[in-house]
Parts: structure tokens; C-alpha cells; sequence
């Protein structure tokens, strides 16, 4: 009885032994498929430089038992979204574009709740997209230059009367080759206006097509060519701003209230400026560079880098710079309008131009190794008079026709001019002009040759001495500046 008992109790117990293993060995471990991250070559691209809120999507396959998260990492370009959870079959990164051109890439690393990843690189050509505009009729609608392009002037074109032109900071203008009836420029016709505020460290570039300057180089904070010299100048023509204030004009006739601006053909109707209105608005010019330009449209004949015609003081220009321009610098034909913070540098005749009694100040400048005058300072061409003031300016005369030459009938005061590198034969002409008046001019020279520099009696102020009354600081932005002329 005992002895069947316990027969009965191994039984019992290698029965349970062997259903225990049996059982187990129908339960396999848990096999789960790895995570697999492709990048989408369609969309993984060409992004132009500074762009934001680009994106990139990756396909992403994660076990549909798992959850996962990611990472990402940008090279040349920021992330915004550099983690989270994996939800669905794509994984989409939003990034911004550096602020140089060249390949940059988004990687992305996804891991799964069993700790296995995978990843993948999304190649990024930043800044193979060369977007440029060509402009080859009139501006007849209020129109915006964004940054992102470069606009091409295939002509004269011309911002109607009634209409806006609005030009972004960094934007660069380049204007073709052409003479003549084809020289190329930006004219602002008389009830036009053009509203350009660049800032210090995105000035708005004009210049030639030759040009290779781009887009990368002003978010670099590289504002000179990278091609053409400072000295190169009449591939294309210039800026023209006109407006209605009053002129002092005349013809056979006697006085005219408006006139053609230089420069423009007589066919042309919107180059006539001149009116009555002092205090007129032609828009806003800031940190404006204007490069190469000056192009001939007949003999003798071609256009300033920047020319002001009949411009009235409620128009806004400071902060220019004119570059290796073939003709004159800035030019004023009459009007009232105030510029400040001024460069002219290397151009081929005159460095500041005034004529037709233009009444207005211009302050706070430096004009550095021209070829004509430094100031060419004309009076009035009819029977209205009016006098200008032109202070605090620094001047680099070496190379110059001479230092400061005015009418019998110029009306201009003249106030803490400093004049550097004055050569032996460059002369102050004209002192005993009624209307011409100069307080703290100096010329860095030996006293004793003080005379020799000006034509006629040496006026009282006008001195020997070494003090420059301009604040160049504030011209760091230019071309100028960052070569080392500015000093």
C-alpha cells in the first residue's frame, strides 16, 4: 500500500515536471523589426542662404509595437525642432539657412523603446539658387526689391509719378552695360518715390552686372567687390532722384521753374524736375552704396553716381557712399533736400557738385582722391538766389584738380572742412565771391605755404592746422572704410 503510493507520487510529479517544460517552450521571445530612417532626396535640396523655416522629411518605419523618439543635428543650418516622438511614417525637421552659401546637411537619429536606432543625413545645397530679376520696363505700380534677389537694370527704368519703390536692406541692384541712349539707370521721376533704407550692416548695394558681389557676401559683413577694383568706373550709370522743389533755372527765355536733368535724354519727359514745392517727398535713401558707375551717354555727358534734382526737404538721404563713379560724386541741382553722413571715393571729376541754388546742408561727409574738384560749387542759372552750407567734412585731396572751386554768384557757407594731401598746385579759388563765406578750414600744411594754396588774399577762416571735425565712425559701414581709407 505504501510502495503503490508512492509510485503514484513520482508519477504525479514528472507529469507536472514535463507539462511545466512543454509549456514554456510554447512561448517564444519577443522578436521586434529595428527602425529605419531614410532622408527624402525630393525635398533635401537647394535652400537659398538666410532662409528660415525651411524643412527637410525623413521616412521613418518603427515596429508598430514600439514607440521611438528623435534627434536631430544641423550642420550649417540651426534646428528647431532638434527632438521629439517619432508619430507616423515621417519625421519632418524645420531649420533655418546659415548665412554662407555651401552644402550643409540635417541628421537625424531615431531610436526605438528597445534602444535600437537608426539614421540618416539630409544633404543641403545652401545658396545654389541664384535668383535674379531683370527690370527692363518702367516701375509703373507700387513694387518691392526683396533681399533674397538681385535685380537687374536691363535700361533706364523709371519709378512713375504716383508710384513706390521700396528696397529691402542687403538687396543688390546691378545695373548692364550700355552708353548713350542705353546707359543704364534708377530714375526717380518727379512725384515718384523710392523708399531704399538699408541699415549698417546690410547696406543696399548699386553697382555693375560685372560685379560678383552676392548676397552671401553682405551676411558676411563683406561689402567691397570681390572682382573690380575701387577705381573701376563707367560700366553702367547711376541713381537719379527728382522732385518739385524750386530751381534757379533759365533759358533764352528767361526763368524756368523746371528743366531736364543731366544725364537723361530730352526724350525722355520723365527727366524733367523743378517746382514750387519746397518741401517736397521723394522717399528715404539709407546706407546706399552706389559702385562702377557714370556711363557716357554723349560727349561730355554722364551721369553722377547720385544725382538730385529739384529733391525737396521732406526726402530723407543719409549714410551714402558713391565708389569709382566717372562722373561727379554726388550732384545737386537746386532744391532743398539735407544729406549727411556722406563717402565719395575715387571718382573721375568732381567729389560734391552744386548748381541751381540748391538751399539745402549737407553735413558729416569725407571725400577721398577724386580726379576734378573736390567742391564744385556753382551759383544759381537764373534770377532766384539761395545759398547752401556744406560742414564737418573730411578731405583727401592727393590727385585732385584743386580744393574748393565756386562762382562770382555761388551762395555757400563753408564750415570745418579738413583737407588732407594737398598737393603742390590745388588751390581754394575764388575767396572774394560776395556770397561764399568759410569758417575753420584747414589744410594740413606748413603754415608758411598757406598762402600758396589759395588764390587771392587768405580769408580769415581759413588756417594751417590739423583739426577734423567729421566723425568718420559712423562711415565704418563703407566700402571706404573697410579698405583703410577712412583714416
Amino acid at each position: 500500500m505504501k510502495f503503490s503510493k508512492m509510485i503514484y507520487a513520482v508519477l504525479a510529479a514528472s507529469t507536472f515536471i514535463f507539462s511545466s517544460c512543454e509549456k514554456d517552450e510554447d512561448v517564444p521571445a519577443a522578436v521586434y523589426t529595428e527602425p529605419q530612417v531614410t532622408a527624402s532626396s525630393s525635398e533635401a535640396t537647394d535652400i537659398e542662404f538666410g532662409a528660415t523655416g525651411s524643412t527637410v522629411t525623413f521616412n521613418v518605419s518603427v515596429d508598430s509595437d514600439l514607440t521611438a523618439t528623435y534627434a536631430a543635428t544641423g550642420n550649417g543650418v540651426t534646428v528647431s525642432n532638434a527632438t521629439g516622438s517619432v508619430t507616423g511614417n515621417t519625421v519632418e525637421i524645420t531649420f533655418d539657412a546659415g548665412a554662407a552659401a555651401g552644402a550643409a546637411s540635417v541628421n537625424l537619429v531615431v531610436t526605438d523603446s528597445q534602444g535600437k536606432t537608426s539614421q540618416a543625413t539630409a544633404v543641403i545645397n545652401i545658396g545654389a539658387v541664384a535668383t535674379e530679376v531683370s527690370l527692363t520696363s518702367n516701375i509703373s505700380a507700387n513694387t518691392t526689391w526683396t533681399s533674397d534677389k538681385i535685380y537687374i537694370l536691363g535700361g533706364r527704368i523709371t519709378v512713375e509719378s504716383g508710384v513706390t519703390l521700396t528696397i529691402e536692406a542687403g538687396t543688390i541692384i546691378k545695373g548692364q552695360a550700355g552708353t548713350g541712349a542705353n546707359a543704364t539707370a534708377l530714375l526717380v521721376a518727379r512725384g515718384g518715390k523710392i523708399m531704399a533704407e538699408g541699415t549698417a550692416t546690410s547696406p543696399i548695394i548699386f553697382t555693375s552686372i560685372a560685379d560678383e558681389i552676392s548676397q552671401a557676401d553682405i551676411a558676411a559683413g563683406n561689402f567691397a567687390s570681390p572682382n573690380l577694383d575701387a577705381d573701376v568706373n563707367g560700366l553702367w550709370g547711376g541713381v537719379i532722384v527728382l522732385g518739385n522743389a524750386p530751381i534757379s533755372a533759365s533759358n533764352s527765355s528767361g526763368d524756368v521753374s523746371e528743366v531736364q536733368i543731366e544725364g537723361i535724354p530730352t526724350s525722355d519727359p520723365n527727366g524733367l524736375y523743378g517746382g514750387s514745392d519746397a518741401a517736397d517727398n521723394s522717399g528715404v535713401l539709407k546706407y546706399i552704396s552706389i559702385r562702377h558707375g557714370g556711363a557716357n551717354i554723349g560727349s561730355g555727358n554722364e551721369i553722377n553716381g547720385l544725382t538730385l534734382g529739384g529733391v525737396g526737404s521732406g526726402t530723407v538721404i543719409e549714410n551714402i557712399e558713391i565708389v569709382a563713379n566717372q562722373d561727379d560724386g554726388i550732384e545737386w541741382f537746386g532744391g532743398t533736400v539735407n544729406v549727411s553722413n556722406v563717402v565719395v571715393w575715387n571718382v573721375g571729376d568732381d567729389g560734391i557738385d552744386t548748381d541751381q541754388a540748391w538751399t539745402g546742408t549737407l553735413s558729416n561727409f569725407a571725400v577721398i582722391t577724386v580726379s576734378g574738384h573736390c567742391f564744385e560749387l556753382d551759383g544759381p542759372e537764373g534770377s532766384t538766389t539761395g545759398s547752401h552750407i556744406i560742414q564737418n567734412g573730411y578731405i583727401n585731396a592727393a590727385g585732385s584738380e584743386d580744393l574748393i572751386n565756386t562762382d562770382d554768384n555761388s551762395g555757400v557757407a563753408l564750415k570745418n572742412l579738413y583737407f588732407v594731401g594737398v598737393g603742390t598746385d590745388q588751390k581754394i579759388n575764388r575767396v572774394t565771391a560776395p556770397a561764399v563765406t568759410f569758417e575753420g578750414i584747414e589744410l594740413s600744411v606748413d603754415a608758411s605755404e598757406l598762402a600758396s594754396h589759395v588764390n587771392g588774399e587768405v580769408p580769415a577762416g581759413v588756417t594751417a592746422g590739423t583739426t577734423n571735425s567729421a566723425d568718420l565712425s559712423v562711415l565704418s559701414w563703407t566700402w571706404a572704410a573697410q579698405s583703410g581709407n577712412l583714416q
